[in-house]
């Protein structure tokens, strides 16, 4: 699996904190982690909440990722802007037994987690733990094991629902503001981590026509 870790500003000094937490827990299970930054406060390119979601969508539905790791000080503010987005299905985690759960009842492709409430003494090892939870065995096998089908079936409506309620990313793409977008993928490494992994070429396209 592709997981994508993508921090905001207030949160950047944090970064290879959390970076080194998510590639000691996931590349040992096989999964690869990229890391969008921002990478320290001082990164040319900075990132709100708000872009933190508009980046998650982009990388979900190009399939550049499979699952993206973000946050902010709360993690409300992550969480809201990526459940913005089509096709991204973000949980609010704070502890190992919240990824357990959203990982066996919610099975969706992003979390974001509080980087500033709450983030104190031994704050690596929780990360740790809550990424084992998350990316070590299979999810969505539901819990409790005798709801795993009703559970199962509740995922798929509200897939329906929000594909429903939703534009698809490209239309997204051409709505939002070309100012916050090319903000949003202005990041160091971004064309370098992208452009490598993205599946679907009409975001590949388009992005490349508003970048330059």
């Amino acid at each position: 699996m592709k997981i994508a870790l993508i921090n905001e500003n207030s949160q950047a000094a944090k970064n290879a904190i959390i970076y080194d937490a998510l590639t000691t827990v996931a590349e040992p299970l096989g999964h690869q982690v990229f890391n969008y930054g921002m990478y320290t406060p001082e990164d040319e390119a900075s990132l709100t909440y708000v872009m933190n979601g508009l980046l998650a969508g982009l990388l979900l539905n190009s399939g550049a990722a499979d699952f993206v790791v973000t946050g902010c000080g709360t993690g409300m503010g992550s969480m809201l802007a990526c459940n913005a987005m089509p096709g991204v299905f973000c949980g609010l985690v704070i502890d190992p037994t919240d990824a357990f759960l959203f990982g066996q009842i919610n099975d969706g492709n992003a979390i974001s987690m509080p980087y500033a409430k709450g983030f104190g003494w031994a704050a690596e090892l929780n990360l740790q733990d809550v990424y084992r939870k998350l990316f070590d065995g299979e999810r969505g096998l539901g819990y409790p094991k005798e709801r795993a089908e009703i559970m199962r079936r509740n995922r798929g409506i509200l897939k329906d629902l929000k594909a429903a309620s939703c534009r698809d990313m490209l239309s997204v793409l051409n709505s939002v503001d070309p100012m916050l977008l090319k903000a949003t993928v202005a990041g160091q490494r971004f064309s370098e981590l992208f452009y490598a992994n993205a599946q679907d070429q009409d975001i590949v396209a388009y992005l490349k026509t508003v970048t330059g």
